[in-house]
């Protein structure tokens, strides 16, 4: 046991790859392929797609939800981890990615598992809870606008099972969560919504700290 974390550089980074990584060919093809486009920072690292298959695995998800796609990347992580039969409804509003995605979930074999739904993601869900879906999802991915994280979290929240998990991809967001000098907009949404979390007694809460940062938590 240790009580500081192990800095991660990238020989470390390498290493944590080289021994855990099992990434299907289709993903890894995405990946590599897009690792020179202006937005590839939007993608989860491939350590970070495990760690949400991961998740799944460990919840039995067997219904899952995504609010923010962009390339199918982490979708499909996901729904390569639910249990046969189960179903992952995503969320997002560009028809541009939506495509790319669609593809994605196609060459890794998951298509037929996932509903697309291709609205601004508030609406969505609250058309899932209007639809009768609360308490019904088992896992829960956010990795959308900033800005709405507060609010995708709590429409998130309902339509969540006791016992079930949500994770938040990017609460650290670049480390400048932690520079008082540091008022980006998106930084403060971060901040705000960490702090939100924390103080949310409805849930049980940790943080992963790979890639960006990843608030976890459990709906007591």
């Amino acid at each position: 046991m240790s009580r500081t974390q192990t800095p991660l550089d990238d020989s470390v980074l390498a290493y944590v790859r080289d021994v855990t990584l099992r990434e299907p060919e289709a993903l890894r093809r995405l990946r590599e392929s897009t690792e020179n486009d202006p937005r590839a920072s939007w993608q989860v690292a491939p350590e970070q797609g495990q760690f949400l298959h991961l998740l799944a695995r460990v919840t039995g998800a067997g219904k899952a939800l995504e609010v923010g796609i962009f390339m199918g990347y982490s979708s499909a992580w996901i729904a390569l981890g639910l249990r046969p039969g189960g179903r992952l409804i995503v969320c997002d509003v560009s028809e541009e990615y939506a495509r790319i995605a669609r593809r994605t979930w196609r060459d890794a074999g998951v298509e037929d598992r996932i509903e697309l739904r291709l609205a601004p993601a508030l609406d969505s869900l609250d058309a899932l809870i209007d639809e009768g879906h609360t308490g019904s999802f088992d896992f829960i991915f956010i990795d959308a606008d900033k800005g709405n994280y507060i609010h995708y979290y709590e429409r998130a929240l309902p339509l969540l099972r006791q016992g079930g998990l949500i994770a938040a991809d990017n609460v650290l967001f670049h480390g400048t969560v932690a520079d008082p000098a540091n008022h980006d907009a998106d930084t403060e949404a971060i901040r705000e919504f960490n702090c939100h979390l924390q103080s949310d007694r409805r849930i049980a809460l940790s943080m992963a700290t790979m890639g960006d940062g990843m608030a976890l938590a459990v709906k007591l």
